[in-house]
């Protein structure tokens, strides 16, 4: 098939490249030149395992192009919509002037039996709104939503063979069909590999992706306040998320105590989905997204606390080693990233902060330029007083304190992802602390 990609930020890019790995003759469009100058020399943006190969490749087979003209749209028979929806300034509530903009731009060039598809993160209702507007305009396209399930260092693996397909289609039967067999043919190769699939109406579709993500950050955050219990107690939270994960009801997953989430999906969405309920006169029905919320940023605050604590009561002119900026591993993103929000706030304190990252750096850099940053992890402890893990890069888990002993002022050491053996560095004579665990 022929595919556009309206935006071609992280879920764009990857999504576009996928398409085109797929076999699909794709055409990516953005407002920022840079960014399309990037891609259509191979070179991806952000940092993501896979999307250079994929790049590459789409773009040397002559099946993947990009550009800032949405007239190159003209010929697609499948629009995919897939940029930004981020939290509006001074309001919890999703920002929707991206996805009105690349609708309205899209619309001039929409031919009969073309199908625009939602990729975005949308408050529920977006859907229908956006169905009638491309009716008006163009009566015989339609619209479906198709939310995105990516985690990110794995986009691409999720977007070329997904955990389950969602297509959120129009209520009249016939529109709902051809929709249907157009995304069908899309995802064929999910499809013959049984990929799950729920076909639903537009209002479903939109709801599944913010409830998948404020279940996630609920759990996330209920283990969190379990972890400030066990401090108090002495218990362990890693104990204790392994008995309960053997519930098959519970599971383990998302159940790792630690310094909390980040990054560009869940604080936005859950943030909006509250908002969201609000507008819509059910806000008491969402009411504990703003406890999770709390939790969750409570755990930066604590970290900053066990900090100071550890250094006799102040930060100020004290050196303080921080490896890792990113809000996860695999990634360069530092949206919403806790381990960057925690070594801003030191620095605030007067700390001598020195950071490090494998990936997350330059976009570390760019936002606080108040940060000193540098690049390997001896650099970053090199006379540090108190050293703190708070992205669980491989390379983080792996240390071992005889690796760094030589080098730090004072063997304290704070485990902000509960990753090292607690065991072995204690036994190294080290102050270990972890986050719920004694």
């Amino acid at each position: 098939m022929k595919i556009s990609v309206i935006g071609c930020g992280y879920l764009g890019a990857v999504h576009a490249a996928a398409m085109a790995e797929l076999g699909h003759d794709v055409v990516g469009i953005d407002v920022d030149e840079r960014k399309i100058d990037a891609l259509a020399s191979g070179q991806a943006p952000f940092f993501e395992p896979g999307l250079p190969e994929i790049l590459t490749s789409a773009s040397a087979s002559g099946r993947l192009t990009f550009s800032t003209d949405m007239a190159a749209v003209k010929g697609a028979t499948v629009h995919f919509v897939a940029v930004g929806t981020p939290q509006k300034p001074g309001s919890y509530s999703a920002d929707m002037t991206y996805v009105d903009a690349a609708v309205d731009g899209l619309l001039p060039y929409l031919q009969d039996g073309d199908l625009v598809v939602g990729k975005s993160t949308v408050p529920v209702g977006t859907a229908s709104r956006l169905a009638a507007k491309v009716k008006d305009s163009a009566p015989g396209a339609n619209l479906a939503w198709n939310p995105e399930f990516l985690r990110e260092g794995f986009a691409v693996q999720d977007t070329i063979s997904p955990d389950r397909l969602v297509y959120g289609v129009s209520p009249d039967p016939e529109v709902a069909g051809k929709s249907r067999a157009l995304l069908n043919e899309v995802y064929a190769k999910a499809l013959n590999e049984q990929t799950p699939l729920v076909v639903t109406d537009y209002a479903t579709a939109e709801l599944v992706k913010v409830s998948a993500n404020a279940f996630l950050a609920t759990k996330i955050s209920f283990i969190n306040a379990i972890a400030e219990i066990a401090e108090v107690t002495g218990g362990n939270v890693t104990e204790l998320a392994d008995a309960i994960g053997f519930d098959t009801r519970i599971g383990r997953r998302f159940l790792n105590a630690g310094i909390g989430f980040g990054g560009g999906c869940l604080p936005k969405d859950i943030r909006a989905f509250g908002a969201r309920a609000e507008e819509l006169g059910r806000g008491e029905s969402l009411a504990f997204l703003k406890e999770v919320d709390a939790i969750n940023l409570r755990r930066r605050q604590h970290v900053v606390d066990l900090v100071v604590e550890m250094l006799g009561g102040k930060a100020f002119e004290k050196r303080v080693a921080v490896l890792g900026l990113a809000f996860k591993p695999e990634s360069d993103d530092i949206r919403d990233s806790p381990s960057l929000d925690i070594a801003v706030q030191l620095n605030g304190l007067g700390a001598i902060v020195r950071a490090t990252d494998p990936e997350a750096i330059q976009n570390a850099h760019a936002k606080h330029p108040q940060l000193h940053f540098v690049d390997t992890v001896a650099e970053a402890v090199e006379d540090a007083e108190i050293v703190l893990l708070l992205t669980e890069w491989k390379e983080y888990r792996s240390i071992l304190p005889q690796q760094i002993e030589g080098l730090v002022a004072g063997k304290q050491i704070i485990d902000g992802r509960n990753v090292l053996d607690s065991a072995q560095w204690r036994d190294a004579g080290w102050t270990y602390r972890a986050m719920g665990r004694p």
